[in-house]
């Protein structure tokens, strides 16, 4: 059985968890993910939505699974779910997840690996590890203190509070709160805008805010030129600046433009 696969649909890339109701993590889930996340970056998409089948997202790791590995076996399984996140963040293209039900563990690292997330109002994110003796493994630490401060991530990672995902909107955790049922056609309006958007401009901003979350505003200005002087001649940058000069000469406020370049 498939548990995860990568599908396409017009310029949206879909990376589907596909082994519900659960859609545990485990070594199949691992392997899957990264085949997954291969083809996507191998193909011509320019948006990526991760979602899933069935009532959740993903309740986090398969215990089980992880019982039977040893140290060295358990660590190698944790650096692939590691490389297959930071893959996923590497992709030079707007990423967002559709989260409802659980998002526990691994499964709501994966979701901040994405650069947005819609959730639903009843989704229920919770950094799970500690309750068990362990530490989050992929990330969640350090990005939800990106997110939402130091102090407001130690308090998800170490009490483990189930967080819903009103909570993680109010946050700032989740870009865009819906009802349950609205989840999958909200994130897949919204990735198909970011699709039809200027895909050159959103790898720019993406790059700048990496270099901010590694070295601060200093780092990112000492990279700004260097990162978005090229946008300035392309056709993107030509297409939206002709519409709206063309726009104001009319006394009218610009519409949106579709581009069409990578």
């Amino acid at each position: 059985m498939q548990v995860i696969r990568f599908e396409q649909q017009d310029s949206v890339g879909h990376i589907v968890l596909a082994n519900p109701p659960k859609n545990l993590i485990a070594s199949d889930f691992s392997n899957a993910l990264k085949q997954a996340v291969h083809e996507a970056s191998e193909s011509d998409i320019r948006a990526l939505l991760v979602r899933a089948e069935g009532p959740n997202f993903s309740q986090g790791g398969d215990v089980i699974d992880f019982l039977e590995k040893n140290a060295s076996q358990f660590r190698t399984f944790i650096a692939e779910c590691n490389q297959s996140f930071r893959a996923i963040e590497a992709l030079p293209i707007p990423t967002v997840a559709a989260v409802r039900g659980a998002a526990y563990g691994g499964a709501f690292e994966l979701a901040l690996a994405c650069d947005f997330i819609v959730a639903a109002e009843d989704a229920v994110f919770r950094c799970i590890e500690a309750s068990v003796g362990s530490a989050p493994v992929a990330g969640a630490v350090q990005r939800l203190a990106e997110r939402i401060g130091r102090s407001r991530a130690a308090r998800c990672a170490m009490l483990c509070e189930p967080m819903s995902g009103v909570t993680a909107g109010q946050l700032g955790i989740a870009t865009q709160v819906v009802p349950a049922g609205d989840v999958e056609a909200a994130a897949l309006k919204f990735a198909q805008g970011l699709a039809a958007g200027p895909t050159r401009s959103y790898a720019a901003i993406r790059t700048l805010l990496k270099a901010w979350s590694g070295g601060g505003v200093p780092s990112a200005d000492a990279m700004i030129l260097d990162i978005t002087m090229a946008l300035h001649s392309s056709e993107d940058a030509r297409r939206g600046r002709t519409a709206r000069a063309e726009a104001i000469k009319q006394g009218i406020e610009p519409q949106r433009i579709v581009f069409t370049g990578r």
